[in-house]
């Protein structure tokens, strides 16, 4: 099986969790069938090798991102103007998705970065509370209801073909959780961190140029030589 193979029958393999904490859901996407079709369209177009790909992980999806699409830090309007996969999908706004594309055209453009890099998230569907997105660590009940699941999504997304020798993390607080996860489970050699996408565009937007300069630093230092 190839990259891409594995990785749609792990999207299509997911459910909501049994249990939450009052208020706290998961959406899952992969429920529908436009969404099953964009997501064997994006990993058929970009990832039907055995190519391995170096992890970039984040905390949990946000509901206008892959709560969307089902495509990590990917809205329905950059699928379509970055990825070439036309949808009729509703333009959602999602800072995150914004920067991330800034990052990937800097790069060289989606076959080159998707070519080497696979992005990810510690668990694979958007939580949301109150209407509004939420994080699995923003309370210990969920962090713990969900520790299970994440660790096993990892394992199996590990299997789809990934370069163990480092991962990228997004955020400083995911941090401690991958590295609590990494440190139980041996899943990669090392791990880098970068400051998050959203926060960099919510609260360090002045200094754009020098955040994507420095994700395409730690871009390159993390392929193998």
């Amino acid at each position: 099986m190839t990259f891409s193979e594995r990785a749609i029958r792990f999207y299509f393999s997911q459910h909501e969790p049994d249990r939450l904490p009052t208020g706290v859901s998961a959406m899952n996407p992969y429920a529908d069938p436009v969404v099953q079709d964009i997501v064997r369209q994006f990993y058929t177009k970009f990832y039907s090798d055995n190519r391995p790909r170096v992890f970039i992980l984040g905390i949990n999806p946000g509901r206008f991102g892959a709560g969307v699409t089902g495509l990590s830090f990917t809205t329905p309007q950059n699928l379509a103007r970055y990825c070439g996969i036309p949808n009729n999908l509703p333009p959602t706004p999602e800072l995150s998705s914004r920067f991330i594309y800034k990052v990937i055209e800097a790069f060289g453009g989606v076959d080159a970065f998707y070519g080497r890099f696979f992005l990810s998230s510690l668990y694979p569907l958007a939580l949301v509370k109150d209407g509004k997105n939420y994080n699995f660590y923003d309370d210990k009940a969920t962090t713990q209801a969900l520790w299970p699941v994440m660790t096993d999504s990892l394992h199996q997304q590990q299997t789809f073909g990934c370069d163990r020798r480092v991962a990228i993390c997004l955020g400083r607080k995911n941090e401690g959780f991958l590295k609590k996860l990494n440190d139980e489970q041996g899943f990669f050699d090392r791990i880098v961190t970068v400051d998050h996408p959203r926060y960099i565009l919510q609260y360090r937007s002045k200094y754009l140029e020098q955040y994507i300069d420095t994700y395409l630093q730690v871009l390159t230092d993390c392929l193998p030589e």
